[in-house]
């Protein structure tokens, strides 16, 4: 056998075992950007800041752009995710958390949502999927037709409204 194919045969069988981790579904805070007068004031804080606990409603879809744990910087909160918070936790000066996302194919033959992160948060791991989130393709399309300037500075460059989020768990979970 010659050295070339030894070399392709060795490759194809280190390659051929290799996972591409992901670091969808695994623990992050929820951001925001943070306003003009917040920048003025605490500038050493950078552009964004938590959104606290008391920020959220309960049953509600939320997603956050520029959550730095996350490798597209998106961090996502489905509305049957439970934070596990403590009896007695002040609301208002508890970081709201999530998991990491990314946007992705709605209906798409492979599943590029699948938790491969040994550190995902457990609820999500089997419920992660392809949805539209807070808004439909068409709503997207309008808002960004009616006002780009907004639109950039609240969705980026991002022209989908799907993302790897856990779908709601079967009634009586």
């Amino acid at each position: 056998m010659s050295a070339r194919l030894a070399l392709l045969v060795g490759a194809a069988l280190v390659l051929g075992g290799c996972e591409i981790k992901s670091d969808i579904g695994k623990s992050c805070v929820l951001v925001r950007k943070a306003t003009d007068q917040e920048l003025k004031d605490h500038p050493e804080l950078g552009k964004t800041r938590d959104i606290m606990e008391s920020e959220l409603r309960e049953g509600q879809d939320f997603i956050s752009f520029g959550s730095v744990e996350c490798e597209d910087l998106i961090c996502v909160r489905d509305g049957g995710f439970e934070p596990g918070l403590a009896a007695g936790t002040d609301l208002t000066k508890t970081a709201a958390k999530g998991y990491c996302s990314k946007a992705c194919l709605d209906g798409a033959l492979q599943n590029n949502c699948a938790v491969t992160d040994p550190a995902a948060v457990e609820s999500v791991k089997d419920r992660m999927a392809c949805r539209a989130l807070l808004l439909d393709q068409k709503a997207l399309e309008d808002l960004k037709a009616s006002d780009p300037a907004a639109y950039s500075a609240t969705f980026g460059d991002n022209n989908s409204p799907s993302f790897c989020a856990a779908e709601s768990p079967p009634a009586g979970n």
